[in-house]
């Protein structure tokens, strides 16, 4: 056959072949997202001991290489997923625009949303609790928590002063004691809700124990702020 001329083929096979998927590259951004969610649900469940890299690049559909590689090593994604969950809360808290109500509606919608984060989200309670067992290793290294949480304390502390100046709220708490308060009444009724069930012979997160426990949690606050 003339080498200049096209060989001859079956339009079959031409079309099979121009048919075959050709290689898809990775989405870096998304390789990184399903590794940290991956992590954040293996460390939530296991803690930092007991997570395994192999079972998270497992759930996340990739290499277990690509962990390190994007991540560095085991406590460096546990220090991410933290870091991690902090930012959703903190992001989440930004979003209730308690600027554009009056002071103790603006209390009463921080103290609800953080007892309906925490019922919402035990990933959270769970991977605070685990790192609060180990010393908080990871986050003393962390170089965003601090930060992540100015904005916090900016948020009370105006939702506070507003309320001292319309004479609705006492000036006795700071914001960062008032904010404690607040989560503490949530996070230990959440944290230790089995436990509680057990003491108490009551299922402590059936929907009327939990809308009880809401509504305490945001009287106790409030009553605690009157002047």
């Amino acid at each position: 056959m003339d080498e200049t001329q096209a060989p001859t083929q079956e339009p079959a096979e031409a079309s099979s072949r121009d048919a075959r998927p050709t290689p898809q590259r990775r989405d870096p951004a998304a390789t990184w997202r399903a590794l940290l969610d991956a992590a954040v649900a293996e460390f939530a469940e296991f803690g930092f001991e007991g997570g395994r890299v192999d079972r998270i690049a497992r759930q996340a559909g990739v290499n277990k290489q690509l962990v390190y590689h994007y991540f560095g090593s085991k406590a460096d994604l546990y220090r991410t997923a933290l870091e991690e969950v902090y930012r959703h809360i903190r992001e989440r808290e930004q979003e209730l625009h308690l600027s554009d109500v009056d002071p103790e509606e603006a209390m009463r919608r921080l103290v609800g949303f953080s007892f309906d984060y925490l019922s919402e989200h035990p990933e959270f309670i769970a991977l605070v609790n685990d790192e609060n067992r180990m010393g908080a290793r990871h986050l003393k290294t962390s170089e965003k928590v601090t930060e992540m949480h100015s904005p916090l304390v900016r948020l009370v502390e105006e939702t506070l002063a507003r309320g001292v100046k319309a004479g609705v709220f006492n000036d006795r708490f700071g914001p960062v004691n008032l904010y404690l308060s607040v989560a503490a009444l949530s996070f230990f009724y959440l944290s230790n809700h089995s436990t509680l069930s057990v003491i108490f012979d009551r299922d402590m997160v059936s929907p009327a124990q939990a809308a009880r426990r809401r509504e305490h949690v945001i009287s106790f606050v409030l009553s605690a702020l009157r002047p």
